[in-house]
């Protein structure tokens, strides 16, 4: 598949097999998310593997009340938690230089998404699980100071795929040219 592709293709997959995933295809999601861009080089991103059938059941319960990722969290037979070390990324000589504060979250976002379009060319489903309580995964888990727990990631075989995307908005719903409001011609 090419890029495109990949990226048209790709779907939330929320069930997922228990099957082993192969070492070679964890470590290439994981390489891919190490490759992807971050400021000034900062890489502010940390992942924990786990594998654990009772450390995902009790992530699981730190998901907020009726999330439909919770039967993935506790089924995947991985889940990827991507923690971001603070005061890194949007810092420069330990100042923040951008009015967004830290930028921790944008790098993040980079790096899942190389690892989640990485792991859909390899057969593999995932789904973004941001609703949860970051405190407690961050406690189960042994998280330090400095460090916070941004999304879990669940990982495996996809039960089914989607076949229809869902609905995308056209280009010109959201693309101005040269001051905002002013459509893009399409």
């Amino acid at each position: 598949m090419d890029i495109i592709e990949i990226i048209k293709t790709r779907r939330t997959i929320r069930k997922i097999k228990p099957d082993p995933i192969e070492k070679d295809k964890l470590l290439a999601v994981l390489e891919a998310a190490r490759w992807a861009p971050s400021w000034a080089n900062t890489q502010c991103w940390e992942f924990i593997i786990v594998m654990s059938a009772e450390t995902k059941e009790k992530l699981a319960e730190t998901l907020t009340p009726g999330n439909p990722a919770v039967e993935a969290v506790k089924g995947a037979p991985v889940v990827i938690v991507a923690c971001a070390k603070l005061g890194l990324s949007g810092f420069l000589r330990g100042k923040q230089v951008t009015d967004k504060g830290d930028w921790f979250m944008f790098d993040v976002a980079l790096a899942l998404q190389n690892l989640v379009l990485t792991a859909w060319s390899l057969g593999l489903g995932t789904v973004y699980v941001g609703a949860f309580d970051a405190k407690k995964a961050g406690e189960l888990l042994g998280v330090p100071p400095g460090v916070s727990v941004v999304a879990l990631v669940p990982l495996g075989y996809p039960v089914e795929v989607p076949r229809e995307p869902p609905r995308r908005k056209e280009l010109k719903e959201f693309v101005y040219l040269e001051r905002y409001g002013n459509k893009m011609i399409t």
